[in-house]
């Protein structure tokens, strides 16, 4: 430990680390007692020389130093192999639910290993890691998860560009078995096809899982439209849950031949529709359609903390159009998956669309991502998903 390069914390910006956060920006650094390579392990301490614990260090990156532990400790593979397991042990009750074989397995900071992703497919694991400093333990996450897991296949999927921001190449190559043709995944009991290399994220999103399966008891009957849809998830279960009549729709032409693959899959039918779905929702009430239930699950409109006012005006201009869309009963699931907008500012956005059109909302709760994408606490940006589901009163 002593070996170990010393950052020092500015004054002040020690506090957020005491309460469990794992970042320290460049920035927020004094100054670096030593010469530590990008990439190695350094001591972190605040302006008084007091411990607040050890992480990797990358000169290259806005965030300097990512924590591995908030105390003064050493760092070993045995830790890290030993946090793979316990965020593994940590998903048994997700992969327990009936007809379910897909989660995520590692969630980067909020598992204690900063920068990694690893999602479980069926008998499929793809890796992500998209730090510097991580990329060192990549045999010894490899290696934890076979064990644990005992998987078909072990993809290593390093293609995301933000490890270009960490220095690092871009790649994708199977550690263990091969991909399977097609890619077969079970979420409480629905059959989906993910594209594993061409697909968004690592091939499918999994923190909709919970929030998929409850939209069923609002849909009997009903006729549903499931905007910006990408593999079908919401309208899956609105078409098993007894719609009467299911669309969905998506500006990417490959999520709608995903989405026509799933519903064959499962024997249902869904209207799949590729469109932008701001044009399709403006059609939609210009040509006086209705719906019973509107789901708007929309890609992330906040990259940053400097675009959340155009953010609030996309969240707002499509649920105008939605509210239009329904009658007095009707039921909007809408989300936000950016942790730039806040649950607050979110909130109030969609309410005000309501007040605009002089509206009543009677609010039917307010969920977040699956319980497999844990927020940890101290940590606001683990929590990112806003899943707010209204009814229309009047």
């Amino acid at each position: 430990m002593s070996a170990l390069a010393v950052v020092h914390v500015v004054n002040g910006r020690q506090k957020k680390l005491v309460h469990g956060h794992p970042w320290v920006y460049g920035n927020e650094i004094e100054r670096v007692e030593g010469a530590p390579q990008d990439g190695a392990l350094v001591r972190v301490v605040d302006f008084r020389g007091r411990a607040l614990g050890v992480g990797v260090y990358n000169s290259r990156s806005l965030i300097t130093v990512r924590l591995l532990t908030h105390r003064d400790e050493e760092v070993t593979d045995g830790m890290i192999a030993e946090r793979v397991r316990q965020a593994c042990a940590y998903r048994r009750p997700v992969l327990a639910r009936e007809g379910t074989d897909c989660c995520r397995l590692i969630y980067g900071e909020a598992d204690r290993l900063p920068g990694v992703i690893c999602d479980r497919f069926g008998g499929v694991l793809v890796l992500q890691i998209l730090s510097l400093g991580m990329e060192r333990y990549t045999d010894v996450i490899a290696h934890a998860l076979i064990e644990c897991e005992r998987p078909d296949c072990l993809l290593l999927q390093n293609d995301d560009p933000i490890r270009l921001k960490e220095g690092l190449p871009l790649f994708t190559r199977a550690l263990l078995g091969e991909i399977p043709d097609p890619a077969l995944i079970h979420e409480n009991g629905v059959t989906l096809r993910v594209d594993l290399l061409g697909g968004q994220k690592t091939g499918y999103f999994l923190d909709q899982k919970a929030n998929h399966l409850f939209l069923r008891p609002f849909c009997p009957g009903a006729r549903v439209l499931d905007c910006f849809s990408y593999s079908g998830g919401f309208a899956l279960n609105a078409a098993l849950g007894s719609a009467r009549e299911v669309t969905a729709v998506d500006v990417s032409e490959a999520a709608v031949a995903l989405i026509r693959e799933n519903a064959r899959l499962n024997g249902v039918a869904i209207d799949a529709v590729c469109a932008n779905c701001f044009d399709f929702l403006r059609e939609q009430v210009r040509r006086g359609e209705r719906y019973d239930v509107v789901v708007l699950d929309p890609p992330a409109f906040a990259k940053s903390h400097a675009s959340m006012e155009s953010a609030c005006r996309g969240y707002k201009e499509i649920a105008l159009s939605a509210m239009r869309l329904l009658p007095a009963g009707g039921v909007l699931a809408t989300h936000s998956c950016s942790y730039h907008m806040p649950e607050d500012v979110f909130v109030s956005t969609v309410f005000s669309a309501a007040s605009d059109l002089h509206r009543q909302l009677r609010v039917i709760t307010l969920r977040r991502q699956d319980i497999d994408h844990p927020a940890l606490a101290g940590y606001p940006e683990s929590h990112y998903l806003k899943s707010l589901w209204l009814q229309m009163l009047d």
